[in-house]
């Protein structure tokens, strides 16, 4: 996998696990990225979860708002900066044991389930887009690494 196309998928876990669903109102900004991956854990998830509550009555159209911000706040990065943030999230990924990542991934599962449908049909567009930029090498790996279906 080229280093161009691991960062893409390195800001992609950084999206997912940054914000996926949480959204964005007025009085609630995009956390910084790179306060955010300095942040334990525990901090994180206390965050997230305060996120996510303050923003439980935003409208799809915030949550858009938020995942755009989001974005364009890690597009604005540095090469050097996204690529410390990725090995940041892949190095607490590491060290997470597997009842943590397995509690991760349902919550993740849980919230997807819990969007109004046209939210879940943008999300799976994004993530499409993303999928295409990437060479068939890199999908086959990332397909790879999926559980059996």
């Amino acid at each position: 996998m080229s280093g161009k196309n691991t960062l893409r998928l390195a800001v992609l876990a950084a999206v997912l696990v940054l914000g996926g669903t949480a959204v964005r109102a007025q009085s609630v900004a995009v956390p910084d990225p790179q306060e955010w991956a300095a942040l334990s854990p525990e901090q994180q998830s206390q965050q997230r979860a305060d996120i996510r509550r303050q923003l439980a009555q935003a409208s799809p159209q915030e949550r858009e708002a938020f995942r755009k911000g989001l974005r364009e706040r890690l597009q604005g990065m540095s090469p050097q900066e996204r690529r410390a943030l990725a090995e940041k999230t892949r190095e607490t990924w590491r060290h997470m044991s597997p009842e943590q990542r397995e509690k991760f991934k349902e919550d993740r599962r849980e919230k997807f389930k819990g969007l109004a449908p046209e939210e879940r049909k943008n999300l799976l567009e994004q993530r499409r887009a993303m999928l295409e930029k990437l060479s068939p090498e890199e999908r086959a790996a990332l397909r790879e690494k999926l559980p059996p279906r």
